[in-house]
């Protein structure tokens, strides 16, 4: 089980970085773009610059669903390895079954 101030915290960065997704979009494109003079490329890097350092995608954390568990995430369930093993066992987990050869 992971700290909830681990959990809560990496839940605000999703909101953060959702509010600001729009904007960043946008100034990325002003830099990548051919057509932009120096100048505005300049502009916009300094504006991307200033905007909060969570509103990057890069610093949301995949978590497990069920206890927030960072490491060993598997993106198709949304949950950990150890919760992922554990409902298979179960059969709680539809269309997945126990292999054994």
């Amino acid at each position: 089980m992971a700290k909830k101030s681990k959990v809560v915290a990496n839940e605000r960065r999703r909101e953060t970085v959702a509010r600001h997704a729009d904007r960043r979009a946008a100034l990325k494109a002003t830099i990548r773009s051919t057509s932009s003079t120096p100048e505005e490329k300049a502009a916009a890097q300094q504006a991307l610059n200033r905007q909060p350092r969570d509103a990057s995608p890069v610093r949301v954390r995949n978590r497990d669903a069920v206890d927030g568990r960072p490491r060993g995430h598997l993106r198709k369930f949304g949950l950990s390895r150890v919760r992922v093993r554990e409902l298979a066992h179960r059969g709680q987990l539809p269309g997945v079954r126990k292999s054994s050869w």
